[in-house]
């Protein structure tokens, strides 16, 4: 069964997303409950019952809810690490392995506010069960005393489930259903898979009488929501910066592109604008605003088609050439006084060339900026620092959203765009009466932009409703707009409880939620340790008291006798990859998102982690070969593509043992005729009798064939071919007179590349992933290291649950990565036996089998 229920009180709504199980197979399952949270709500609670045990949670300090945590580890029991990350909790996921005939029960409850986007509220659910549910359920209630004007919900999920969502609306309710049989949620009368498998979308707004805003007061808290209508859009002066790096090539940059012809069509004839695009120098299309007029739009666009990605990434020198612009504008009075100005960011990499120092660049733009204009950053990718765009943007007015490279990349920037591109407003501030309105908190930008809204919360003091009543205004640039009306607040109250959907709390919630997103913001941007310091204090005390998780608190989840705990906490920077699990006891355990740990990698001794993308698990196992010796990892005759690694030897035995590195990587991809080499010297791309090197001392670009070769100083190199392919070698460098250890390097795969089915090697052949089934889990040697039995390919194994290292966000120490270990070099895991997978050279296929 899959239930999700959600209520929409006054634009807050609590969803409530629920999956009950039980294994009716004859062998143990590994169940997981994966959930999308949307980004900005904040998860408040989760349960979990298994064959009538419950698993309850509870909100604690990150420091002391660690504590209880290893202390459940020693005693052996249920513990595992999920970090929370200020507004970027995008999954909430947890993985069960279930012996047959138990029933399971999962339960998880989150909270946000829906936000107003191009004039209409949007309430997005995310609907992945997974599989078949014999019985599906989705009921949206929502509750508006303002009034609902109209309910739409739009076929997102497909054409497959025409006519089966019901919508009933009255004055200040109403109520959206979906419940698809069993037969309706197949792919086909004859699939036993699920068609259910994307966002559930509930669009509406509510009347608006006043141009005020509307003002809700209930147990002892004020909600202002302000969002006028029928107001012209002001002029804007807008300069698009976009990055041209080589790391844009390919689908991110083609999408770049069309998105920004599409969003150049929609510019006003009384807009200004202007393009600069960066790598590592600078180039701008006009070296002043020039008006949107439908010449210089095509013009534009033309410009925008010539663009090729290649060199470094130069964000500093960019935003100051945009700065400079809008500011030699605005001192030689060609801007409307009633305009707004603004810098649209495009950047999907770090700084790499000129100042690469955030909080230097962060300043260098704040000083430039002088609070005339606002900052947006677009994001593209995992691979962007994204908390670096949130501080910029939040610093300078704006806001920052990651956009994922994919194919909806272009219409996720359109989106972006006409969020933030249609200002009503220059400037608008608030005014309570300190007698009666106190810890006001506002969600809201300096420039006022169409569609949006600003929602305001405090606590009031219910003695003093008359001063509310007379005091509250709102002042614009260009119009002045007054509270004409104060909601009845004895009406208010009555239709709250009289409504049992409704939530009696929602105004105290909305505040705390409000308080807590600024707070976080003004965190990024505070200028020094000691006002930072003040504002964590308060949002842990904040998380504490209103019970929700922030980057500063962990969920404990225990059962009744609390001798079972486990931690939900989360990844401190999702798009880094990393992920800080601990090992976990039988027969539960939390992990990361699948987005933290879905790789193929081998590094260090060599460590081989294979991820098995179906059963979303992480098998590991060791090879122990001699100094040399070349392994090949894939050997995929059909795309005509080899890697294979090189070993070398520490300086001497430990513990009458040499340890063994990767120390040379070559690439083949014999259809383009190319050849790449990777040393821990230098890095050089072969093609026949041409040959061009870099040095791991260079950040810089080759570009080959449709072969892009992206250098990293001193850190990483990255390979891409096309869409279809791309492989990441770290360097690991070590004190140059070490009495033991190397320079070596590591290499990882994700799994996403399209090899053909025929692929081989120690990572190839794992592109047809095998079944794997792991059961009968039970105390090893030490209680942190688990032991279970594995099925797979016909073979009965004993596995240990351990970690192994990711080396991609910290290359000293790495970064823990939970898996099962197989013994004796990955026996009855791979085909055959490691030295099956010994080649002669660096770029040799292996043989026909």
């Amino acid at each position: 069964n899959y239930k999700v229920q959600s209520t929409i009180t006054s634009r807050l709504a609590n969803t409530m997303i629920q999956a009950k199980m039980v294994n009716n197979a004859k062998r143990p399952q590994h169940i997981v409950f994966d959930v999308q949270v949307p980004k900005g709500a904040f998860i408040d609670n989760f349960t979990m019952d298994v064959n009538g045990i419950t698993f309850t949670s509870s909100i604690r300090e990150k420091s002391e809810a660690r504590r209880m945590y290893s202390q459940a580890k020693a005693k052996g029991k249920a513990a595992g690490i999920v970090r929370s990350n200020a507004l970027d909790m995008e999954n909430f996921k947890t993985e069960v392995n279930v012996p047959p005939g138990t029933r399971i029960q999962f339960e998880l409850h989150y909270q946000e506010m829906i936000r107003r986007k191009l004039s209409s509220y949007e309430h997005v659910i995310s609907l992945k069960p997974g599989r078949l549910a014999k019985h599906m359920e989705v009921d949206v209630r929502i509750i508006e005393p303002q009034g609902i004007r109209y309910v739409h919900v739009p076929n997102s999920l497909g054409d497959h489930f025409n006519g089966i969502t019901t919508i009933s609306k009255g004055e200040k309710k109403a109520h959206i259903s979906f419940k698809p049989t069993m037969a309706q949620q197949r792919k086909c009368p004859t699939c036993s898979s699920t068609a259910v498998d994307g966002n559930f979308v509930v669009q509406y707004d509510v009347n608006r009488e006043s141009t005020g805003g509307e003002l809700e007061i209930f147990n002892g808290y004020f909600i202002h929501f302000f969002a006028p209508e029928n107001l012209d859009p002001l002029p804007k002066n807008i300069l698009f910066v976009i990055d041209v790096s080589g790391s844009m090539w390919g689908l991110k940059m083609k999408q770049t592109i069309e998105a920004m012809k599409a969003i150049l069509s929609e510019l006003r004839a009384a807009d200004q604008f202007s393009l600069i695009d960066f790598n590592h120098n600078v180039r701008c299309w006009r070296d002043n605003l020039v008006s949107a007029t439908p010449a210089q739009v095509e013009d534009a666009k033309k410009y925008i088609q010539t663009i090729h990605p290649n060199g470094g990434t130069n964000i500093n020198e960019a935003l100051l050439r945009a700065t400079f612009i809008l500011n030699e504008a605005q001192n030689l009075g060609m801007l409307d006084p009633n305009s707004v100005s603004m810098i649209v960011l495009v950047s999907d990499g770090d700084p790499t060339v000129g100042e690469l120092k955030l909080t230097t660049i962060q300043k260098n733009v704040k000083q430039s900026i002088k609070d005339e204009f606002s900052l947006f950053c677009l994001g593209i990718g995992f691979d962007v620092d994204y908390d670096f765009l949130q501080r910029i943007a939040t610093d300078n007015r704006g806001m920052a959203q990651r956009i994922f490279g994919n194919q909806e990349t272009s219409a996720q920037m359109k989106r972006f765009y006409n969020q933030v591109s249609t200002p009503l407003l220059k400037k608008i501030q608030f005014n309570y009466p300190q007698e009666s309105v106190s810890d006001v908190t506002q969600s809201s930008f300096h420039n006022y932009f169409g569609g949006s809204e600003i929602v305001v919360a405090g606590k009031v003091d219910t003695a003093n409703l008359q001063h509310l009543e007379s005091v509250v205004t709102a002042t614009a640039a260009n119009a002045e707009l007054v509270m004409e009306t104060l909601r009845d607040v004895e009406e208010l109250d009555g239709f709250m409880k009289k409504d049992k959907y409704a939530d009696p709390e929602f105004t105290r919630k909305l505040w705390a939620y409000l308080t807590v997103n600024q707070m976080l913001a003004e965190r990024n941007t505070a200028p020094t340790a000691a006002l930072k310091r003040n504002i964590t204090k308060s949002i842990l005390q904040m998380s504490l008291d209103h019970h929700i998780v922030t980057p500063f608190t962990s969920m404990l989840i225990e059962n009744s006798e609390k001798d079972e705990i486990m931690l939900a906490d989360q990844p401190k920077d999702p798009r880094r990859g990393c992920c800080s699990g601990q090992c976990l006891s039988p027969p539960h355990y939390l992990s990361p998102p699948v987005s933290a740990v879905s790789i193929n990698r081998v590094d260090n001794d060599p460590h081989f982690i294979i991820y098995l993308p179906k059963s979303q698990r992480n098998i590991c196992f060791n090879i122990n070969s001699d100094p040399g010796h070349i392994l090949n990892l894939i050997s995929d005759r059909s795309t005509g593509v080899v890697v294979n690694g090189q070993l070398i030897g520490a300086k001497k035995e430990e513990n009458k043992k040499l340890n063994t590195y990767f120390g040379k990587f070559g690439f083949y991809f014999k259809n383009k005729g190319l050849k790449v080499e990777i040393d821990t010297e230098t890095i050089t791309l072969k093609d026949g009798s041409y040959s061009i090197m870099l040095s791991w001392s260079d950040t810089g670009h080759i570009i080959r064939k449709q072969l892009l070769i992206s250098v990293k100083k001193e850190s990483n190199v990255t390979i891409r071919v096309g869409e279809e392919m791309s492989f990441m070698v770290l360097l690991h460098r070590v004190w140059k007179n070490h009495p033991v250890n190397v320079d070596f390097l590591g290499i990882y795969i994700p799994p996403e590349n399209q090899f053909s089915p025929e692929a081989q090697g120690l990572i190839g052949q794992f592109t047809s992933e095998p079944e794997v089934y792991i059961y009968n889990q039970r105390p090893g040697q030490t209680p942190e290291k688990p032991q279970a039995t594995m099925e797979v390919k016909g073979n009965k194994l004993t596995v240990t649950r351990g970690l192994q290292k990711d080396y991609r966000t910290n290359r000293v120490f790495g970064t823990d990565v939970q898996c099962w270990f197989v013994h004796n070099s990955g026996k009855g895991f791979i085909d055959g036996h490691y030295k099956d997978y010994l080649v002669s050279h660096l770029y040799s296929f292996l043989k026909e089998p």
